[in-house]
C-alpha cells in the first residue's frame, strides 16, 4: 500500500542531496515526512542501518514509535519493535534504532548510513550545532551502490537557530530547504485547525507556526513589523545620483548603510560593514562612488570622537573628504530614533535590498530588547541598524526638532 505525501513531504522523502531539510509549521507533515524518508532508506539498504533522532527518550517513546507503527503498517511492512534497545525489526530488511541528542556526546559508538533527526531546532543552537556533529559521525556505513551517506532534518523553524544558521546563512554545498506551510498537509488535518492557531497565536508566531518561516520568536523585538519580503527592493545605486549614508562610527566595527531617495521615499541600497575606522571607511565610499554625491548622515557624538591614531575628530575627517555632513548638535533619544524607524518601517515606505544589505535585514529581523528595555548591543546586531537610523531619524522623524546642515567645505 502506497502512503499519501504532499508535494513537500515528497520532495524531502525523495531529496536526493545529502542533507536536506525540512521546515513547517505545526500540522504540517514533518514527523512523516521524516518517517517516511527513513523507512524508503531501509527497503532501500537492507543491509545497512538507519538511525531516527529525536531530542528525548520520551519523545521516542510517544513519538517515534507510535509513528513509525502506523505508516509502516500501512505500507505493510514486517515490524517489531524492542523499547528497550530501542530499535525497530523490518524482518528480512534489518533494524532501524532511535537516538536521542539531548546528551550530544553521548552519539558515539555505532555506524550508520543513513539518518533523520526530528524537531532539531527546539534545541538550543550550540546543543543543536553539537548534536549535527556528531551525528554526521556516525555517518559512515558504505553503501553497495556507493551513493552517499545522508542526513535529513525535520523541524519547525524556532527563530534563528541552528537551522537558519545552517540551511540559510551559511548553506554549503549539499544542503537544501523544503519549506511546509500548515496548509500544504490540510487534507490529513482536522477542520478547523488552521482557524484554531491563527486565533491562538501573534501575526509573528503565525509566520514560523502556521508558515514555516524564520522569524524572530523572541519577546520584545525592536522592529517587530520588519518584513523581509514587504519591504523589499531590488533598487539599486544609480550613476551620478545623490547618496544618503547613514553611519555608526567604531573602530574595527564601523558601519555604514547607503540610501538613495525614490519620489521622496528612502531606499536602503548597499551597506558596508565591519570597517576598521572613519579613514577606512571614507577610502571604501570613495572607491566603490566615485561619480556620486555624497551626503553623511552620522552619530552625532562624532564631532567629539577621534578615530584610532587620528588627531581630528571623525565628523571632520568626513568634511574634508568633500562629504556633505548632515547633523544635529546631539543624537536623538534612542527611543527617537527606533520610533522613526518603526513608523516608516511599517507603513512600508522603508525599503531594504536583500542581496545589497544582507547584514541590515538580518539585524531588523533579530535585534531584541535587553532586560533593560533598550536595543540589544551585545549580539552585534547593533551598529548597521544604528547607521541607517541615523539618517532615518534625521530624514524621516516622528518628531519633529531644530536639525543644522552643515554644508560642504571645500
Amino acid at each position: 500500500m502506497q502512503v499519501r505525501l504532499s508535494e513537500p513531504q515528497y520532495q524531502f522523502v525523495t531529496a536526493p542531496e545529502q542533507f536536506p531539510a525540512f521546515c513547517g509549521g505545526f500540522g504540517s507533515g514533518k514527523t512523516h515526512a521524516g518517517v517516511c524518508r527513513s523507512i524508503a532508506r531501509k527497503l532501500q539498504y537492507p543491509r545497512q542501518s538507519v538511525a531516527y533522532y529525536l531530542p528525548t527518550y520520551d519523545m521516542v517513546r510517544t513519538i517515534g514509535f507510535p509513528r513509525f507503527g502506523e505508516v509502516m503498517e500501512a505500507m505493510n511492512v514486517p515490524r517489531s519493535f524492542n523499547k528497550t534497545d530501542a530499535t525497530i525489526d523490518f524482518g528480512q530488511w534489518g533494524q532501524l534504532m532511535f537516538r536521542t541528542m539531548d546528551t550530544p556526546e553521548r552519539i558515539i559508538g555505532y555506524e550508520v548510513a543513513d539518518s533523520v533527526v526530528d524537531e532539531l531546532d527546539t534545541l538550543p543552537t550550540d546543543k543543536a550545532r553539537s548534536a549535527w556533529q556528531k551525528i554526521i559521525s556516525r555517518n559512515r556505513q558504505k553503501k553497495p551502490d556507493g551513493s552517499l551517506n545522508t542526513v535529513g532534518a525535520v523541524t519547525t523553524p524556532e527563530g534563528f537557530r541552528f537551522v537558519y544558521e545552517q540551511w540559510v546563512k551559511q548553506n554549503p554545498a549539499g544542503y537544501r530547504l523544503i519549506k511546509a506551510a500548515t496548509a500544504s498537509n490540510a487534507r490529513n488535518l482536522p477542520d478547523g485547525y488552521i482557524d484554531s492557531l491563527r486565533a491562538t497565536y501573534p501575526s509573528n508566531l503565525l509566520s514560523a507556526y502556521l508558515d514555516g518561516e524564520f522569524v524572530n520568536l523572541a519577546a520584545g523585538s525592536v522592529y517587530p513589523a520588519f518584513d523581509r519580503n514587504l519591504n523589499a527592493t531590488t533598487e539599486t545605486v544609480r550613476e551620478g545620483e545623490p547618496l544618503h549614508i547613514g553611519m555608526d562610527f567604531n573602530v574595527t566595527h564601523g558601519a555604514a548603510v547607503v540610501h538613495v531617495l525614490r519620489d521622496g521615499l528612502p531606499f536602503a541600497v548597499d551597506e558596508f560593514t565591519e570597517v576598521f575606522d572613519t579613514p577606512a571607511m571614507i577610502l571604501l565610499i570613495r572607491k566603490r562612488y566615485p561619480l556620486n554625491s555624497i551626503f553623511i548622515y552620522p552619530d552625532a557624538s562624532g564631532k567629539n570622537r577621534k578615530s584610532q591614531n587620528a588627531s581630528e575628530s571623525d565628523i571632520s575627517l568626513l568634511r574634508q573628504a568633500r562629504f556633505t555632513v548632515c547633523a544635529n548638535p546631539a543624537n536623538p533619544a534612542v527611543k527617537d530614533r527606533v520610533l522613526s524607524m518603526n513608523k516608516i518601517i511599517e507603513t512600508r515606505e522603508y525599503k531594504v535590498n536583500p542581496d545589497t544589505c544582507p547584514t541590515l535585514v538580518e539585524s531588523l529581523e533579530q535585534q531584541p530588547y535587553d532586560k533593560h528595555g533598550e536595543p540589544d548591543k551585545t549580539g552585534g546586531l547593533d551598529h548597521v541598524i544604528d547607521a541607517a537610523g541615523y539618517f532615518v531619524a534625521y530624514k524621516f522623524p516622528v518628531v519633529k526638532r531644530n536639525v543644522t546642515i552643515s554644508p560642504l567645505r571645500l
